[in-house]
């Protein structure tokens, strides 16, 4: 038996930056809204002294439970798909604050580039410079429009940084100072500098000083305890969204979060959302919780798959290049990566938080030439010192084997003196990188698993040669005497770890024909539905996808309101 709950203003799907963003500034503004998270709630005192490698970073505390619903992946068409059974290239997070809890903290701004790729790409290098197969796609909005809220974002979750001197225009500082600049990452920005480059501060969501928000929420300062990803923050100093927007709304006494509640449908009528079908997961009752607007706000895949298990928006077909939802799906193409080995100098590498670092942007976006090269876009280059764990944590030289006496020694001699130079690079939307139903798999519930169709293709490749030897560059000029780099890149495998930055299947735009949503994240075939998150993303940047998925929101929220003050209207 079904229980039909009192409507409410607002039903939100997934309680993480989205869904707390929209909650906030919804229930501020006086509307009833009902947030329903599938796992359970959290605050810091769920993190009082669980500094526990084996439990958060090997057992995957804060994760998704995989036996009850993941994905399946295949590399292209004609491949099987098959289930993901345990986590691997990335980590989806689950409970209040969601991927918003467990995050490092690296919150970047995407450049102005990202946001008219296609036109600036076109205009400056010809129609040709890819081919027919890749998808470049403006979003709908520019950089300069989109700025207010980054802005508002960054002051709501205490920012700490300096500015990106190859960034985009900022409106304001940054509200806090930058983190600590160790002798390490003075090292790099001294080498950086040398080579021509652009250093400064990683921006980051691990306060640099106390801070009170514009709601009136406090925190305290960063520790530099290190750890910080894949854990939550026991002293508040991370932003989340169960310290930060989730309290803001509920000191409102108009938002009601309901943890435990798997959303299973989103029920419609004509082009009209009408509510949510949802389980509660501990006693196993079903609920219909209507709504005048629905927000689906949970992770990056979960979203797309809900809309496709609902039948709303036109599935993407490859074969004809027909469809929205489930294009683009695009990852993060982690490419370049120089690892330096000192033999006569050590760091304290145990100690650091999850963005404390510095990057360069000399190589992202088209902050250089691409004339010449057969890949455009790029990515950040960065060294970030986040604390090295014991468990998690075994240097040694290129070829040593992982037991024994030399393992041991080594592990020891390198822990406080191997670095690592990353890159995080941009990823494009792909004719055949799609997210759809999979026709064999099953969840707990009885429905089809998402299938991801997706691998690194010729773009990324040449992109991971190039960074290398950018990156190879900067670790000899800070005077390692071992480096390995790695500059190739592909197949693409869902195993080891590599980013949890997946974005795209319910991508944002300007044409209902080329995109599921506008740029207020409303769905151009339900407008009582808005679907924010990197969902939303035509393609990846060179960055965190955070920071822009935060502004993205807000711009929703303000889309929300105006549609229910003007009777369904955003004009």
């Amino acid at each position: 038996m079904v229980t039909t709950l009192p409507k409410t203003d607002v039903v939100v799907v997934g309680v993480g930056w989205t869904g707390g963003i929209v909650a906030a500034e919804l229930s501020k503004k006086g509307y009833k809204v009902v947030g329903l998270e599938r796992g359970k709630g959290r605050t810091t005192a769920d993190y009082l002294m669980v500094h526990d490698e084996l439990r958060y970073t090997k057992r995957h505390e804060m994760m998704q439970d995989l036996s009850k619903e993941t994905i399946t992946f295949r590399n292209h068409e004609k491949m099987r798909a098959l289930p993901m059974r345990q986590h691997g290239a990335f980590v989806v997070g689950t409970g209040v604050g969601g991927s918003g809890a467990h995050w490092s903290g690296q919150n970047y701004r995407f450049l102005p580039y990202d946001f008219q790729i296609k036109t600036m790409t076109e205009e400056r290098y010809g129609k040709n410079k890819l081919d027919s197969n890749y998808i470049l796609q403006d979003w709908g909005i520019t950089y300069d429009e989109l700025e207010p809220y980054f802005d508002t974002f960054e002051k709501m979750a205490g920012i700490s940084g300096e500015e990106n001197p190859l960034g985009g225009f900022r409106s304001n500082p940054y509200p806090t100072g930058p983190m600590k600049t160790s002798p390490l990452l003075q090292t790099f920005k001294d080498a950086t500098t040398n080579l021509g480059c652009h250093p400064y501060m990683v921006p980051s969501a691990n306060l640099s000083e106390d801070y009170t928000n514009p709601d009136g929420i406090s925190r305290a300062a960063c520790q530099y305890c290190g750890f910080c990803s894949r854990y939550g923050c026991e002293y508040g100093a991370k932003a989340d969204p169960a310290v930060t927007v989730v309290p803001t709304a509920e000191a409102t006494g108009n938002f009601e979060l309901r943890t435990h509640s798997q959303v299973v449908e989103i029920l419609h009528t004509g082009n009209k959302a009408t509510g949510v079908r949802y389980v509660d997961v501990q006693s196993g009752e079903e609920f219909i919780q209507p709504a005048e607007v629905v927000v689906v706000s949970s992770f990056t895949l979960n979203n797309t798959r809900l809309l496709l298990l609902s039948n709303m928006g036109t599935p993407y077909d490859s074969k004809t290049g027909r469809g929205v939802i489930g294009k683009n799906y695009a990852y993060q193409n982690n490419c370049g990566e120089t690892v330096g080995l000192f033999d006569d100098r050590q760091f304290n590498l145990y100690m650091g938080a999850g963005s404390m670092g510095v990057a360069i942007d000399d190589f992202n976006g088209d902050n250089f030439d691409h004339t010449d090269l057969n890949f455009i876009h790029g990515g950040s280059i960065f060294l970030l010192q986040t604390g090295k764990g014991p468990i998690g944590f075994n240097p040694t030289k290129d070829g040593t084997k992982n037991w024994g006496k030399q393992f041991k020694e080594e592990s020891i001699k390198y822990y406080s003196s191997q670095v690592a130079i990353d890159a995080q690079g941009a990823n494009l939307g792909h004719r055949y990188h799609y997210l759809d139903l999979d026709p064999t798999y099953k969840d707990a519930w009885g429905m089809p698993l998402l299938r991801m169709t997706y691998d690194y293709e010729d773009q990324d490749r040449e992109m991971a040669k190039f960074i290398g030897d950018q990156t190879e560059k900067i670790v000899k000029e800070m005077g390692a005497t071992h480096t390995y780099t790695n500059r190739e890149q592909g197949p693409f495998d869902i195993v080891p770890y590599q980013s949890t930055h997946n974005t795209g299947g319910v991508i944002m735009g300007s044409d209902p024909e080329t995109s599921a949503i506008n740029n207020y994240m409303q769905m151009w075939d339900f407008d009582n539905v808005f679907v924010p998150g990197a969902s939303a993303f035509p393609h990846n940047g060179g960055y965190n996808p955070t920071g822009t998925i935060g502004a993205l929101s807000y711009r929703a929220a303000e889309g929300i309101d105006k549609y229910l003050k003007n009777g369904g209207s955003l004009v």
